[in-house]
């Protein structure tokens, strides 16, 4: 049967990449040899900025696993996220902090906490089990919360992850004000992107009640520089909604600063986003004020509003 390939999300993002990683060694720890992290696709810059900072090489880009093949989840439950036979892989573990969207025809552990990220739940199953977290396991899990909590500003950041973060940046030996912001600033270069792979760094495609979407978003520090390439931008949204068939495509660019997002939205079903938040479009774009967590603060309010 081969290795066990453990993978996140496609476009995966820093607590995707860091949790293959840290799940393999947490299997690894307790036996299971044949544990191996993989990706479903191309690192970002944040998270080229964590791997760097500890010379560690990404896991390895999976292109496509056979059907009947052993697999285990992290950072997400959602076929539209995964590969594309997950129906026909043999699931053996998921860990995630997202809602369920998956279904199978046989029993499978799952883990799945209210946390603002899957590191936290990670951590949890090192102490559970017993097993040493060395100071670079410390670095993947604190990084990837720091990341899915914009350093703790996101309402999807709970007691949890700060209490387990403390403790992590301890073993890690790290400020976590530092190390954060510097780790949040490099995800926010886009320099070297095409505009298709600025729109797909961090997409997802999701079903509002029967408003099909796709809800993209880049961190920056300066949303005014990112909104000169509007226009591009704009172009490129349409040709993806056109090519998927989609109703609604919403891109963010959300403040790491100043914790706002300047939303583009585009599609016969634009107007959604008017609707969800109260606000006017002008020219496909607004300010959404104190918006900055596409889970919490968008998904659930536009499927209420679909």
């Amino acid at each position: 049967m081969g290795k066990i390939l453990i993978f996140g999300h496609k476009n995966p993002d820093t607590d995707s990449i860091t949790s293959s990683l840290v799940l393999a060694n947490l299997e690894r720890k307790l036996g299971n040899n044949e544990a191996e992290a993989g990706r479903l696709g191309n690192i970002n810059k944040e998270t080229e900025y964590v791997l760097n900072y500890l010379g560690i090489e990404p896991p390895h880009l999976i292109e496509n696993v056979e059907d009947g093949h052993e697999v285990m989840l992290v950072d997400h439950a959602n076929p539209k996220e995964s590969i594309e036979n997950l129906e026909n892989v043999k699931i053996l573990k998921i860990v995630d902090h997202h809602k369920l969207a998956l279904n199978t025809a046989y029993p499978v552990y799952y883990r799945a906490e209210p946390v603002g990220c899957t590191q936290t739940v990670l951590y949890k199953m090192y102490q559970e089990n017993g097993i040493e977290i060395d100071k670079t396991i410390a670095t993947l899990m604190l990084s990837a919360i720091i990341s899915d909590t914009l350093l703790f500003q996101s309402p999807t950041c709970t007691k949890q992850d700060k209490q387990i973060a403390e403790q992590l940046a301890k073993i890690a030996e790290i400020d976590c004000a530092t190390y954060g912001l510097e780790m949040l600033k490099a995800g926010t270069k886009l320099d070297g992107f095409s505009i298709p792979e600025i729109l797909n760094l961090d997409a997802k495609e999701y079903d509002l009640k029967d408003v099909k979407s796709m809800i993209a978003q880049v961190n920056t520090a300066s949303i005014e520089e990112v909104m000169k390439m509007k226009t591009d931008l704009e172009s490129q949204m349409q040709k993806i909604i056109d090519e998927k068939g989609l109703d609604v495509f919403v891109f963010l660019i959300t403040d790491i600063v100043n914790s706002n997002s300047q939303v583009i939205s585009l599609g016969k079903r634009a107007d959604l986003v008017e609707k969800s938040y109260g606000i006017t479009l002008e020219n496909n774009t607004a300010l959404l004020k104190g918006i900055v967590s596409r889970k919490k603060q968008v998904v659930p309010i536009l499927t209420e509003n679909a």
